[in-house]
């Protein structure tokens, strides 16, 4: 249809404003990830001598580089509404988020998120598609201790090759978890985004009798069963250490919480991230839901722990449905 000489005027306005806040971005990151990586180096005896101190101070840095990130979608209008359970009550507690995965604009809707839960931003580590280490923000994080997954890949080689990488997460976990006094862990177990994986789940439900889900794809259970072996405590008895479902305080160690996030557009329209940099879409609000299991609460068998995800992801289905229908 073409275009009116009335709307001619506002598209004009929506590219000029593009183009000064994508200017406005490019000298963001030409002072602050410079000035974080020089800060870095500077630091570097500091690490030596004190290590926890030197990760303390690097992950102050990094929470204000992600708290920047966060602010170019207030200023383009995009704002979050967050539902569900109190998750800065577990701030200071381990915990693993898991997030269903829509869009490149979900990192950032969580950036938003997480800035005013305490200590959660600077201690936390992201399991991320590897598209993510290619961005403007790819060498924070590689430095920070972030994990890239390239899970794109055909059939019989993604296959092998995911076998690969979690063996590679794993070493990551030994390695940069605790060692960097790391809390939180954000993890899409779907391993890809929506418009991608939605086919070929719903193929694979088809041919083993499982829901077919149309807002979320069914999980990969590989990384969490990683993550969970790697960081839950066991008790004498072996069952696993956790903490209470109301918050209060838990003495044991490890990984004590669950944490299933869901993400909601409005019109099931997600947020990329040129959308976020570029601010041409009008304002708008994204829901955050939120609801916390104790680890004690969760199998940690294979068998058990996919059906446990599955189950997550099907009340997800269920969440978001009845969202795009009332919202």
């Amino acid at each position: 249809m073409a275009m009116t000489v009335e709307e001619a005027p506002w598209l004009g306005w929506i590219v000029a404003k593009a183009l000064m806040r994508f200017a406005f971005m490019v000298a963001n990151n030409l002072v602050a990830i410079p000035s974080y990586i020089c800060y870095i180096i500077i630091l570097q005896p500091l690490r030596v001598l004190d290590s926890k101190r030197f990760w303390y101070i690097e992950g102050l840095m990094y929470k204000w580089l992600l708290g920047m990130v966060a602010s170019w979608g207030w200023y383009a209008g995009y704002t979050v509404m967050e539902w569900g359970e109190d998750i800065k009550a577990i701030a200071k507690d381990e915990a693993v988020m898991l997030v269903n995965h829509q869009a490149t604009g979900d990192v950032c809707t969580l950036m938003m998120c997480l800035q005013d839960k305490g200590p959660v931003v600077a201690q936390m580590m992201w399991l991320m598609d590897h598209i993510f280490k290619y961005t403007n923000f790819g060498i924070v994080s590689l430095i920070h201790g972030d994990f890239f997954i390239r899970q794109d890949l055909g059939l019989a080689i993604g296959r092998a090759y995911r076998d690969q990488q979690l063996l590679v997460l794993k070493k990551h976990l030994e390695h940069n978890y605790r060692s960097r006094d790391r809390k939180w862990i954000v993890l899409f177990p779907e391993g890809g985004f929506l418009r991608k994986r939605r086919e070929t789940s719903q193929a694979f439900a088809k041919k083993n009798n499982l829901p077919f889900l149309t807002h979320v794809t069914l999980p990969r259970f590989g990384a969490t069963n990683i993550i969970l072996k790697a960081l839950v405590a066991r008790q004498e008895n072996g069952s696993p250490a956790g903490g209470d479902a109301r918050g209060l305080e838990c003495k044991s160690r490890g990984l004590q919480w669950i944490i299933d996030t869901t993400i909601a557009y409005p019109k099931a329209e997600p947020i990329d991230i040129q959308t976020w940099i570029l601010g041409y879409r009008k304002p708008t609000v994204t829901h955050v839901h939120y609801r916390i299991f104790p680890i004690g609460d969760v199998p940690l068998e294979t068998e058990d722990l996919t059906s446990w995800l599955y189950q997550r992801f099907i009340e997800k289905e269920d969440l978001l449905s009845h969202f795009y229908k009332t919202v």
